[in-house]
């Protein structure tokens, strides 16, 4: 059997729109085999968007009984998707182990300055603005340092999935504060496969940007596929979903990605048999 599923999907306990209930129901209504659920955390701090600190054991026990509930109907999957900011929160199986995770996306979406939080995916005229203040205009800046604070977080970190790994394009097609074609940029996204090849994480093709029409393009690039490819770096697909509308969205586009990539699998998670296990790890063809 090859297995429809995605692992990136928020819902009202953070910034999503729709309940975990829905998502489930919504899913089973689109013949997905596998969800799994993957709200922002900060854990123990936390942004507006992200689970409130108390909530994290609801939004769980939540997970829980719908598991139960729709076992005969899909498989579901109990995750978070965690930010790395040094010294404050990261992706770590022991940070989270209270919640008992059966896997854990690793993500990016700040970097702390001396004169503030710099926001990667905040809006046009913020970013801009962060960049402008923050970064003396210095778009090359905000690039190195990104991905320096993702090589550090896969160094330091313990987690199953890196997420959307060059984000940092989000808001480039209107601002171009940076030239993905220069050389410098390439070093940066070959060292961070360098970091990404000693360790077990998959990466996933994120197609949220189509979604939410700020690209017509995944995270990450062709360039950055074809990198991961040429070094047997296994992908994942996800959707980024903050609504139930967007399960598996723009998945075509995904896997002629990946294809166009040389890829020929892509990985999937099956549950964990016990509330402390991880989730297993299988590959399957792209379809």
């Amino acid at each position: 059997m090859n297995y429809k599923a995605d692992y990136h999907i928020h819902t009202t306990y953070c910034d999503g729109k729709s309940t975990p209930s829905n998502i489930v129901k919504k899913a089973i209504s689109k013949n997905i085999n596998i969800i799994g659920f993957s709200g922002h955390s900060m854990n123990p701090f936390a942004e507006t968007w992200h689970i409130a600190p108390n909530e994290h054991e609801n939004y769980i026990n939540e997970i829980n009984s719908l598991k139960e509930k729709y076992k005969n109907d899909i498989q579901i999957l109990r995750g978070f998707e965690a930010d790395y900011i040094p010294s404050l929160c990261e992706p770590s199986f022991n940070r989270f182990k209270n919640f008992f995770p059966e896997y854990l996306i690793g993500s990016v979406h700040y970097i702390v300055t001396k004169n503030g939080f710099f926001t990667i995916d905040d809006s046009v005229e913020n970013v801009k603005e962060g960049i402008d203040k923050l970064f003396n205009g210095n778009g090359k800046k905000v690039v190195q340092e990104y991905f320096y604070l993702e090589r550090e977080m896969i160094k330091n970190c313990d987690f199953t999935i890196l997420g959307h790994l060059d984000l940092v394009r989000k808001r480039n097609n209107i601002l171009h504060f940076f030239n993905e074609d220069e050389s410098w940029y390439k070093k940066e996204l070959k060292e961070l496969v360098k970091e990404i090849k000693k360790t077990n994480l998959l990466i996933e093709i994120n197609t949220g940007a189509i979604s939410r029409k700020i690209m017509n393009d995944v995270y990450p690039s062709s360039y950055m596929l074809e990198l991961l490819h040429n070094e047997n770096i296994p992908i994942i697909f996800s959707s980024d979903s903050h609504t139930e509308e967007t399960l598996c969205a723009h998945f075509d586009k995904a896997k002629e990605a990946a294809i166009k990539a040389g890829y020929k699998e892509h990985a999937i998670l099956i549950p964990a048999k016990s509330n402390e296990a991880k989730a297993t790890i299988k590959m399957q063809p792209i379809l």
